[in-house]
C-alpha cells in the first residue's frame, strides 16, 4: 500500500510541475475598487471571473491582481458586504482596471473554500458552512474573535478556562473535543498528544485574522480522520494583500463581585502586533505577536459526588466522612472502615506471628482465650500488655482499638475519605497565552507561490480531561513549508507539542497528602479515634469529626512554607515511578499533503480535484501518559482521495467525492460523499448531501496508561496489547453497574457475588467511529436585505467509541480500569438550525436557533450527547450608526442539559448572556477605539459540569491600522 501511495504523491509532483508550466502562459487580471461616495479605497472585496473558480480579493489600497488562462471576453464579479454588487465585461485590457461600489444592502455574496476545496459563493455551498469575514471580525463584541464563534449557527463550546475552549456541533460536545478538527492556514492545529486543538492558545492573533469558516457535521472524504461533528478552517492574512504595521491594546477586567473565589476584581490584558512587507509583489514577509494575561476564572464546585454512582449525593465534609467534593482534589482516596480494620488485624497478626517466630501464631486468638465473650475495657487492656514481651506490647496497644471496635460492632460498614485540596489551592490560575506566527512568501509568477511559515506558542492554562490539570507553561509550535498555485498545493508540516511544567491537580493534591502522611497510616489513626471516642459514648457524627481532626493533625495548610514545598516538588516530578504529578510529553506529528484541481484544465465544464496525505505520530511521554516508558511507539497514517463536480445548466450542481484512508492500527476505510445544490431561482438555493465521516481511535484510546482519580482509577489503551496486560481477557474485570450492586449487597450483610458480570472486550479490538449524514438545507436571499438559511441532520454512527469502567478482583480489593470500547449498536440523533440575517438603513439584525437530539439511548451506551436540545442567538449592530460610532449587541441562550464525561455527570443549567461593544473610528490615524464585554449582564454560568462558572469581562481597546 505504500509503494501506492508512493506513486500517488509521485503523479501529483508531475501534475503540479505541468501546472506551474501551464500557468507560465496566463494572463494577469488587475486593478482597483474604491467606495464611489468616498473615492477610498476597499479592502477585502471578491473580485471573481463569473461562472468560475478564478478571483481574488483586494488589499488594504482596495488593490487586486490574479492570473487566469480564460480568454477575453469575460465577466468579472465585484462584491463586499454592505455594497451593491458589480459586474462588468472585460473584452480588452485586463489591466489597471477601476471600480466603485456603491452602498446597499446585499447579503450573501461572500466567497467560501472550505465546502468543496474550491471558491464559491456561500449562497451555492453544497452543505450547511458558516464565516466570519475580516470585515466582520472588527465588528464582533466577544473579547475575541475565537470566543465569538459561540454566536455561529448550531456552534456550542465548552469552557475550560478563559483561554481553553473547545468548539462542537451537532451534539457530542467534549472537554477535549476529538470529534471536532481545527486547522490554521491548512495545519492541522490538534496537539497530537492529546488529538484535539488546545483552544486557541497556538492559533492567530485577532490582527491576523483573514477569515473564518466553519463546517458543521462530517467532512472526512476530504479532510481525512476526525471531525466528524465539524470543522473549523481558519485563514491568516497574506503580506501582499495586509501590508503595513498594526497594533492592538487591550485591557479589562473580570472577577466581578465574584463571591465563591473571593479574590476580588481582576485585571485582563492583551497585546497584539502584526508586521507585513512585500517587495514588488514577488517577495513577502509578515510576522505577528501577541500576548494575553489574566486571573483564569476558578472552578469551585464543593457538591459531594460519588464517584462510583456517578452521581451527585447529599451531604458535605461536615456531613459526610466520604465526602468527594466535585472540585476538591485528594479526597478521592476513600477506604471502608471495616475493611481497614480487618487489615490492620491481619497484618498485626500476621507481624506478631514473624516476631516471635511462631510462639504466637494468632495474637486475636490469644486476646479471645483472655477475654471469652467480653470487650476487654482500658484497665484490662492494660493488665494484658503488662504480660507481654516489651518488644511487642507497641503492636499490640495499637491494634487494640481495631479487635474492640470489631469485637463490639462499633465500626460502621462506612467509607471514609480523606480530606482534600480545593482546586483554587492547586492551580495555576495565573493564565497567560503568548503566540507567535512568522511566514516568509516568494511568488515566481502571478499564480506560484512558496511559503515557509512557523507558528508557536506557550501558556498557562487549566484542561478537563479525566481530572482537571493545570497546563503550565504548555508549549505547542507547528512548521510548515508549502507551495501553491492557484490549482495545486504541496506542504509538509509538523506540530511539535511540549508539555512544559503541566500536572494533574488531582494527583497533586492526592501525593501532598500521601508525602505529609501516607494512607496506611492516616486511616488506620481515623478510626483508632473513631472507635476511642464511641466508646466514649459519643454518637456516630460527632465521633467522625473528632477522628478527622484528630488524623489531620499536622495536616499541610495550603499557604503555608511546607505546603507549598510539598506542592512544588511533587508538581516537579514526573507522574509514574517518581511519584510525581507532572507530565512530560513530548509528541511529534509530521503531515504532508498535496492537492491538483484539474477544473481549469478541462476549461471548468467539470470540477475534478485529486489529493493524498501522509502523516505520523511520533508519541513521547516518558510513561508519564503512554504506554511508552521502555519502548517507541510510531503511528502512521495515510490516505488519498478525488472529487469529481459538474454543472447541469445553470439550475443543478452535483458533487461525488471520496477518500481513502489506512492507519497502522486498523483497517483501511473508505468515505464517500454527493451533494447536489438546485437553484430554484436566482439567490435562492436548496441543498442536499449524503456525507460519510469518521475517526481513528486517539494516540490515547490506543496507547494511554495513566493512573488518574488520585490513583483510584487506571486509564488504559483499548487495543489487544494493553488489554493483556491488565489480563483483563483472563482475569476479567466486572461492570461498574454490577459492582455497584454487589457493594448494595455487602452493606446489607449478604455479600451476593453473582450480581457480579464480567465484561468481555471484542476479539476484534477497538475499531475507527463512523458516522452517515443525511442533511437538507436551504440558503437564499428573500429579498435583497433578508438572508434565510435552515438545514435539518439525520446521523447514525457505527462502532461509536465511548468507554467502559471495570472492576478487578471485586470481591478483595479491587482495581478500577477505564477503557475506551466500541458501542455495539449503532447511535442515532437528528436536529436542525435556522438562521435570519437582515438588513435595514443602518442596522444589521441576526438571529438564529439549533435543536439537537439524540434519537434513542441503545442499552449499555454511557450517554454522552453533552448538548442542550435548543440554543438561541440574536444579535443587533450597526457599522456607523452616526458618524465613526458603530455598535454591537449579542444575545445568546441555551437550555439546561445533561453532561456527562469521565471526569464529572450532572445537570448543567440553562443560562443566558449578553454580549456587547462600541466603537469609535479615528479615519485620521487609521484606528479603533472600542469599549465591550462578554456576558455584561455578570450573571456567572457554567458550559459544562465540573468546569468553572463564567462571568463579565468588560474591556477597553485601541487598535491602529486595524
Amino acid at each position: 500500500m505504500k509503494k501506492i501511495f508512493t506513486k500517488v504523491i509521485f503523479m501529483l509532483f508531475m501534475l503540479l510541475t505541468t501546472g506551474v508550466v501551464a500557468h507560465a502562459q496566463s494572463i494577469v487580471v488587475s486593478g482597483t475598487v474604491t467606495d464611489k461616495l468616498t473615492k477610498e479605497p476597499i479592502p477585502g472585496v471578491s473580485v471573481t471571473i463569473k461562472g468560475k473558480t478564478i478571483g481574488s480579493s483586494t488589499d488594504l489600497k482596495g488593490q487586486f491582481s490574479f492570473s487566469t488562462t480564460e480568454k477575453v471576453p469575460f465577466t468579472l464579479n465585484i462584491s463586499y458586504i454592505g455594497y451593491t454588487t458589480v459586474e462588468r465585461e472585460v473584452t480588452g485590457n485586463t489591466s489597471n482596471l477601476t471600480f466603485e461600489l456603491e452602498s446597499g444592502v446585499v447579503l450573501g455574496q461572500e466567497v467560501v473554500v472550505s465546502a468543496s476545496r474550491t471558491p464559491e459563493r456561500i449562497l451555492e455551498s453544497p452543505v450547511s458552512i458558516e464565516r466570519i469575514s475580516s470585515a466582520a471580525l472588527k465588528e464582533l463584541p466577544a473579547p475575541s474573535f475565537y470566543d465569538a464563534l459561540n454566536n455561529l449557527k448550531g456552534v456550542e463550546m465548552s469552557t475550560q478556562s478563559m483561554t481553553f475552549r473547545s468548539v462542537n456541533t451537532r451534539g457530542f460536545n467534549a472537554n477535549g473535543n476529538v470529534r471536532f478538527n481545527q486547522y490554521i492556514d491548512g495545519m492541522d492545529n490538534q496537539a497530537p498528544g492529546l488529538n484535539f486543538s488546545v483552544g486557541n492558545i497556538v492559533g492567530l492573533t485577532e490582527l491576523d485574522v483573514d477569515n473564518v469558516e466553519l463546517l458543521p457535521g462530517a467532512a472526512s472524504a476530504l479532510y481525512g480522520a476526525g471531525g466528524i461533528n465539524g470543522t473549523l478552517l481558519m485563514t491568516s492574512k497574506n503580506p501582499y494583500q495586509y501590508q503595513g504595521a498594526s497594533f492592538q491594546y487591550k485591557t479589562g477586567i473580570n472577577h466581578v463581585n465574584d463571591d465563591k473565589t473571593g479574590q476580588g476584581v481582576q485585571e485582563f490584558k492583551e497585546l497584539n502586533v502584526r508586521l507585513a512587507k512585500s517587495w514588488n509583489n514577488k517577495f513577502g514577509f509578515k510576522t505577528s505577536f501577541g500576548f494575553l494575561q489574566a486571573k483564569d476564572w476558578a472552578a469551585t464546585d464543593t457538591r459531594n459526588f460519588d464517584r462510583t454512582a456517578r452521581q451527585l449525593k447529599s451531604g458535605d465534609r461536615n456531613s459526610d466522612p466520604n465526602y468527594d467534593g466535585v472540585n476538591v482534589y485528594g479526597d478521592e482516596i476513600s477506604q471502608n472502615m471495616i475493611n481497614v480494620s480487618q487489615s490492620v488485624q491481619n497484618q498485626t497478626i500476621a507481624g506478631i506471628n514473624a516476631a516471635t517466630s511462631g510462639a504466637i501464631p494468632n495474637i486475636k486468638t490469644m486476646i479471645d482465650g483472655a477475654f471469652p465473650g467480653i470487650v476487654p475495657n482500658a484497665a484490662q487492656q492494660a493488665a494484658f500488655l503488662g504480660g507481654l514481651p516489651a518488644a511487642l506490647r507497641p503492636a499490640v496497644a495499637n491494634y487494640f482499638p481495631f479487635y474492640v471496635g470489631l469485637k463490639a460492632g462499633l465500626i460502621p460498614n462506612q467509607f471514609v475519605s480523606r480530606t482534600g485540596y480545593n482546586e483554587t489551592d492547586l492551580v495555576d490560575y495565573d493564565t497567560k497565552s503568548l503566540k507567535t506566527s512568522t511566514s516568509l512568501h516568494y511568488k515566481f509568477n502571478n499564480t506560484v507561490e512558496a511559503i515557509a511559515q512557523a507558528n508557536w506558542g506557550t501558556g498557562t492554562s487549566v484542561y478537563t480531561g479525566t481530572d482537571r490539570y493545570s497546563l503550565r507553561n504548555f508549549k505547542i509550535g507547528q512548521y510548515k513549508l508549502e507551495l501553491k498555485g492557484q490549482d495545486f498545493f504541496l506542504r509538509g508540516y509538523t506540530t511539535q507539542e511540549r508539555s512544559g511544567d503541566a500536572y494533574n491537580a488531582t494527583i497533586l493534591g492526592t501525593f501532598i497528602n500521601e508525602a505529609w502522611k501516607p494512607s496506611t497510616t492516616w486511616f488506620p489513626q481515623y478510626i483508632g479515634n473513631y472507635v476511642g471516642a464511641r466508646a466514649g459514648g459519643q454518637t456516630d457524627a460527632a465521633a467522625q469529626a473528632y477522628a478527622r481532626s484528630q488524623a489531620d493533625i499536622g495536616r499541610l495548610v495550603p499557604g503555608t512554607a511546607g505546603y507549598e514545598t510539598a506542592k512544588s516538588a511533587i508538581a516537579s516530578k514526573t507522574i509514574g515511578p517518581a511519584n510525581g504529578a507532572k507530565f512530560n510529553d513530548k509528541t511529534n506529528l509530521y503531515h504532508y499533503e498535496g492537492m491538483y484541481n484539474f477544473s481549469n484544465a478541462f476549461n471548468n465544464v467539470v470540477e475534478l480535484i485529486v489529493g493524498a496525505s501522509y502523516r505520523d505520530y511520533f508519541l513521547h511521554s516518558e510513561g508519564t501518559i503512554f504506554d511508552d516508558l521502555t519502548r517507541d511507539i510510531v503511528i502512521d497514517e495515510y490516505g488519498a482521495y478525488a472529487q469529481l463536480g459538474k454543472k447541469f445548466g445553470d439550475k443543478f450542481k452535483m458533487t461525488v467525492a471520496g477518500r481513502y484512508d489506512k492507519s497502522k492500527n486498523f483497517e483501511g476505510r473508505l468515505t464517500p460523499r454527493i451533494t447536489g445544490v438546485w437553484t430554484v431561482a436566482p439567490n435562492n438555493n436548496i441543498r442536499a448531501s449524503f456525507q460519510t465521516g469518521y475517526r481513528n481511535p486517539t494516540t490515547q484510546d490506543q496507547y494511554i496508561d495513566l493512573a488518574v482519580g488520585g490513583g483510584s482509577t487506571r486509564l488504559i489503551g483499548g487495543l489487544p496489547e494493553s488489554i493483556n496486560k491488565y489480563n483483563l481477557n483472563t482475569n476479567k474485570g466486572v461492570t461498574a453497574a454490577s459492582y455497584r450492586a454487589f457493594l448494595a449487597s455487602a452493606a446489607a450483610g449478604a455479600p451476593n457475588t453473582t450480581l457480579l458480570q464480567p465484561y468481555t472486550f471484542d476479539a476484534g479490538g477497538l475499531r475507527p467511529e463512523s458516522v452517515k449524514s443525511f442533511e437538507v438545507g436551504y440558503k437564499g436571499l428573500a429579498t435583497r436585505s433578508l438572508l434565510i438559511d435552515a438545514y435539518a441532520y439525520y446521523n447514525i454512527y457505527e462502532d461509536f467509541i465511548g468507554g467502559v469502567e471495570l472492576y478487578q478482583n471485586p470481591t478483595t480489593t479491587a482495581v478500577k480500569f477505564s477503557v475506551p470500547v466500541n458501542i455495539a449498536t449503532k447511535v442515532k440523533s437528528y436536529g436542525g438550525a435556522f438562521g435570519l440575517d437582515y438588513q435595514v438603513g443602518k442596522f444589521n439584525f441576526n438571529g438564529n436557533t439549533s435543536y439537537n437530539k439524540l434519537s434513542d439511548i441503545p442499552a449499555g451506551f454511557d450517554n454522552n450527547f453533552n448538548t442542550p436540545e435548543w440554543r438561541f442567538n440574536a444579535g443587533v449592530g450597526s457599522k456607523e450608526i452616526i458618524k465613526n460610532f458603530g455598535f454591537n449587541v449579542q444575545y445568546r441562550w441555551q437550555d439546561q442539559f445533561y453532561w456527562n464525561s469521565t471526569f464529572a455527570t450532572g445537570t448543567v443549567p440553562s443560562y443566558s448572556t449578553f454580549d456587547a461593544q462600541v466603537n469609535l473610528k479615528i479615519p485620521s490615524v487609521k484606528s479603533v477605539v472600542k469599549l465591550g464585554g462578554s456576558n455584561v449582564l455578570n450573571k456567572y454560568y457554567s458550559t459544562s459540569f465540573g468546569n468553572p462558572e463564567v462571568g463579565a469581562l468588560y474591556y477597553l481597546s485601541f487598535t491602529f491600522n486595524p
